[in-house]
């Protein structure tokens, strides 16, 4: 493969594919879980020490196979293509293309904001429960066009994904700056009056709308319970950095400049995220941020900070976040379903590169699977469940670094983990402790996702089925 991403270009891809529409939303019911502008903080904090953990541990395998696949490699090299094959499976089935679906969705559904008879028109189709939206063509159109780009070469997804990445930024930077300079009432001191106190158990009533007035004390495992739901959104605005190890095989120095792009650009994301919800708390009070409208705390925020206009200024930067973000996670992914064609483990087509010397078979079944995702109205929920076994694949992930050290101390290993073994024991312990809260109160986030994951093995073997490699 060429060599045509440096190391700016890979900090971009780690950016923009982390930056969607998470951030702009999840705070919501984040605080219905915690009900504390304190705990609403230490769960972000919580998440970027996780993020950047990881990021510093996977720094170690991306060094060791600096080639495209990217997790996908790390898992069947360290352990078998069974284990491999199941990650790719998730990925291909939900983890990306349900992401990309997600996320144009977003897009689609804040353009609807500035054009307001995409929401007013009637359906395309509709039977029952399921429909077919004008915002949901868009949403296909929108994975197709970047799609249609990416196959053009990656130097055109290069350049769409440096300029929307870079313009996300520079308008996530003014928000927080406006955020506490254009603000006429601070709430910041009065979100954290209640210091260490948290506060959720919220009733809904008959139309399925929280109640301000059932906010209750909350402590011990009931707390840990509310810090594990609120963490799922967290954790699912800040996956898809490692989409860059998938395009290993195409950066330049890719043994030093993938692990550079991973810890600088998840460490630079996580302040954002942090400082975006310091300004959440100084624009709003805390039902202000819990029952936002549709759980757009950015809206409401915005609102607060630029007036009538900040509906459209939010509806512009999150039409910029998601179609940057869709661009990123569309370049890398399909470069995983390539190098799981040469293996033998996806569709032999998507082995090929087109002229351009990108994968374009790969990237129109990513994209047509995505879009057929969009119409099946499902992503939403399949994220929801995918979100546990996200953790459990970083997890794995992560553990193969000590895993490694343990039987082949001898490996030249031109990068070596940060402070290990704390930082990979740092995130296990974290990952572990979530998981097992998940399992624990939200077990509709975790055995749905695991379920469909396990699924891949009957597939596995039947794609093996004349093969002795099991």
């Amino acid at each position: 493969m060429q060599k045509k991403l440096k190391l700016w270009d890979a900090i971009m891809l780690v950016m923009g594919s982390m930056i969607g529409s998470g951030i702009f939303i999840v705070s919501a019911d984040m605080m219905r879980n915690l009900g504390s502008g304190y705990w609403l903080i230490v769960v972000w904090i919580i998440t970027g020490i996780m993020t950047v953990a990881a990021a510093i541990s996977y720094g170690e395998l991306s060094a060791l196979f600096p080639k495209a696949g990217g997790q996908y490699t790390y898992l069947k090299e360290i352990f078998g293509k069974r284990m491999g094959f199941l990650y790719g499976w998730g990925l291909f089935t939900v983890i990306q293309t349900g992401t990309i679906a997600a996320v144009a969705m977003a897009f689609g559904k804040f353009t609807a904001y500035l054009v307001p008879s995409l929401n007013d028109a009637a359906p395309l189709i509709q039977s029952g429960e399921f429909k077919i939206t004008w915002i949901q063509i868009l949403a296909i159109a929108v994975i197709l066009l970047l799609t249609y780009i990416n196959t053009r070469g990656v130097e055109s997804g290069k350049f769409l994904q440096n300029l929307f990445t870079g313009s996300k930024i520079l308008a996530l930077l003014g928000l927080i700056a406006a955020g506490f300079i254009l603000v006429d009432f601070s709430h910041l001191s009065e979100n954290f009056s209640l210091g260490m106190d948290s506060f959720s158990n919220l009733k809904k009533d008959l139309s399925g709308n929280f109640l301000k007035e059932g906010w209750e004390p909350i402590g011990g495992m009931t707390l840990m319970g509310g810090i594990a739901a609120a963490m799922v959104g967290s954790v699912f605005s800040s996956v898809a950095w490692e989409s860059v190890t998938f395009v290993s095989g195409e950066i330049e120095n890719p043994k030093r400049n993938v692990v550079k792009s991973m810890i600088y650009g998840t460490s630079a994301v996580m302040i954002l995220y942090i400082a975006v919800n310091f300004v959440y708390l100084n624009a709003l009070d805390r039902d202000g941020i819990a029952f936002a409208t549709n759980d757009r705390v950015a809206v409401a925020a915005s609102q607060n900070i630029f007036g009538s206009a900040g509906t459209i200024i939010i509806a512009l930067l999150v039409m910029i976040s998601t179609f940057g973000c869709n661009n990123g996670l569309i370049l890398a992914g399909a470069r995983v379903f390539q190098t799981m064609a040469k293996d033998g483990m996806f569709f032999k087509s998507a082995e090929k590169n087109n002229k351009n010397e990108v994968p374009e078979n790969a990237l129109w079944m990513q994209g047509i699977w995505a879009s057929l995702l969009c119409l099946s109205g499902q992503y939403g929920n399949l994220l929801d469940m995918i979100s546990f076994v996200i953790v459990l694949f970083y997890m794995i992930t992560v553990y193969g670094v000590i895993y490694l050290r343990i039987k082949q101390p001898a490996l030249e290993r031109p990068y070596k983990t940060w402070l290990y073994p704390v930082t990979p024991i740092i995130y296990l312990i974290i990952g572990t402790v979530f998981c097992i809260l998940l399992l624990i109160y939200k077990q509709q986030y975790t055995w749905p996702g695991f379920v469909l994951v396990l699924l891949g093995l009957p597939v596995y073997y039947f794609i093996n089925r004349r093969k002795g490699d099991q």
